[in-house]
């Protein structure tokens, strides 16, 4: 028994590494390329990474209007040198020997109303002379600080009206990327069913041109066609071994294109399902108007373009001209000999700064910059409004296109059929010897051409209907919105 069981071990063990030698085989659907495409491409994983970056983005602009406590601490200061130092009496040199011990916790808040900063502190300081072993306390109880950088802009204004649009169209943007993915996903689909059939063909033409010059040299044997009808038999014979080899290599291309982009390995062998049905869909155009109107990215980042060439104009503006800064500060202050006197009775403190800044000669610097954000302004207005006009015209052709795109798909279907039927009935009329070897070709040249034009009117349906939906965000088919778990992108 124990031999058994060792020799199945053994057996099992070779079998897996024969497997791992020769490749996995995975048949795919359609559907299971776009999922595949859409989960694990590397495209697919770049768009991920690019929401979160704008994710955090918006987390740190939020976090800005929250109030933030900071804590700072500096010990030891010690500073044992000899300093300057200027009296009524003259200058001479004074011997430090010292160490300060400094603690304070600081509460910020910025305030979107007025563009300024507003804090709370409270701090305490000791102070040593090691010379005679003395020493002291210093403390700020409680002070309130208010700072004004600039007094005629606002930046916080500004930020709570274009961070809140970018983080929208980030959200936006990323699936729309995810279009983006199951459009590349259709066009290396197709590629490798179009190098499948054509395999496939180029096999069977291969077959049927040996079979029909075996029989073609049989009938000149027996002086029944002349040789040049032979000779292009046999030249036929020659294109299609020809036409086989180069279909093989394309195929072999195809699947490590296909094979890069959903992120397998050169251990996958890849064998694609092609797709037979697709949707009974009609869009309306009007409605798809209006749905990408409301969830296209591009609509948000016109919006933004706007309010952004706003803000520099005001920004302009308000650097041409007078600028001030405040600093107020009111709070209490003790100093002891004892920590536990330290906070005894604390004293009023104030501090008021007022800076004014007026550029009396600049040159017209200042004037220069404004109209330059204005002009930029009138660029950014003119080129919205085009692209806005040219977003409608490009939603209306898409529309049209996908809604022609069924019928084509069915007259390529019949097509594909017809010359099938036609090459098979012209084979079969030349083995009786009613056609000649041109005419077998042109059925056999009309057969291929509709089979590849069967293919490339499925991947144009396909990418078509993809482009749609990214230009709405919109699953027609399952009529609702395009959306994810925006949470789980960023676990």
């Amino acid at each position: 028994m124990k031999k058994i069981g060792v020799l199945w071990i053994i057996f099992v063990i070779i079998s897996l590494q024969l497997k791992a030698q020769q490749g996995v085989l995975e048949e795919l659907t359609f559907e299971q390329v776009i999922q595949l495409a859409r989960e694990q491409s590397p495209d697919a994983i770049m768009a991920k990474h690019r929401y979160r970056a704008n994710y955090w983005q918006f987390r740190t602009y939020r976090a800005e209007f929250r109030p933030g406590v900071k804590f700072y601490s500096t010990f030891p200061n010690l500073n044992r040198s000899y300093n300057e130092f200027s009296d009524s009496t003259g200058s001479y040199y004074v011997k430090l020997n010292k160490n300060t011990t400094h603690l304070n916790v600081d509460i910020v808040q910025n305030v979107p109303f007025t563009g300024g900063q507003l804090s709370l502190r409270t701090d305490l300081s000791r102070l040593d002379n090691l010379e005679s072993d003395e020493y002291s306390y210093s403390s700020t109880p409680f002070s309130i600080t208010y700072s004004q950088p600039v007094l005629f802009y606002n930046e916080f204004k500004w930020q709570k009206k274009i961070e809140p649009l970018k983080y929208e169209e980030a959200k936006r943007e990323y699936i729309s990327s995810l279009e983006d993915v199951s459009l590349k996903a259709v066009g290396y689909f197709f590629d490798l069913a179009l190098a499948q059939q054509n395999l496939q063909v180029a096999e069977i033409n291969y077959s049927n041109a040996d079979t029909l010059y075996q029989i073609a040299t049989g009938r000149y044997n027996i002086g029944t066609i002349a040789e040049n009808e032979l000779m292009q038999m046999e030249l036929s014979l020659l294109n299609a071994g020809s036409s086989m080899n180069s279909a093989k290599v394309d195929l072999e291309i195809k699947k490590f294109r296909l094979r890069s982009f959903l992120g397998f390995n050169e251990k996958v062998d890849l064998k694609l399902i092609i797709p037979k049905d697709i949707p009974e869909l009609t869009v309306d155009v009007d409605q798809a108007l209006e749905i990408a109107r409301a969830n296209n990215p591009d609509i948000i980042a016109y919006e933004r373009q706007l309010i952004e060439a706003e803000r520099d104009v005001a920004k302009a503006r308000s650097q041409k001209g007078l600028q001030a800064d405040l600093f107020a500060s009111v709070g209490y202050t003790q100093q002891a000999d004892e920590l536990s006197d330290v906070y005894i009775d604390p004293q009023n403190q104030q501090t008021l700064t007022v800076g004014l800044e007026i550029p009396l000669l600049d040159w017209g610097l200042g004037r220069g910059r404004y109209k330059m954000a204005q002009s930029s302004q009138e660029v950014i207005k003119t080129t919205v409004d085009q692209a806005r006009t040219d977003f409608v015209q490009n939603v209306y052709l898409n529309v049209m296109q996908f809604n022609l795109q069924d019928d084509q798909l069915l007259i390529a279907a019949k097509s594909d059929t017809i010359a099938q039927k036609r090459y098979d009935m012209t084979k079969q009329r030349f083995l009786i010897g009613k056609v000649d070897v041109l005419d077998l070709n042109v059925a056999l040249s009309e057969k291929d051409a509709a089979k590849s034009n069967y293919i490339a009117a499925l991947r144009k349906y396909w990418s078509n209907y993809y482009n749609l939906r990214k230009i709405t965000l919109y699953d027609f088919v399952a009529d609702q919105p395009l959306n994810t778990d925006y949470e789980k992108l960023i676990e």
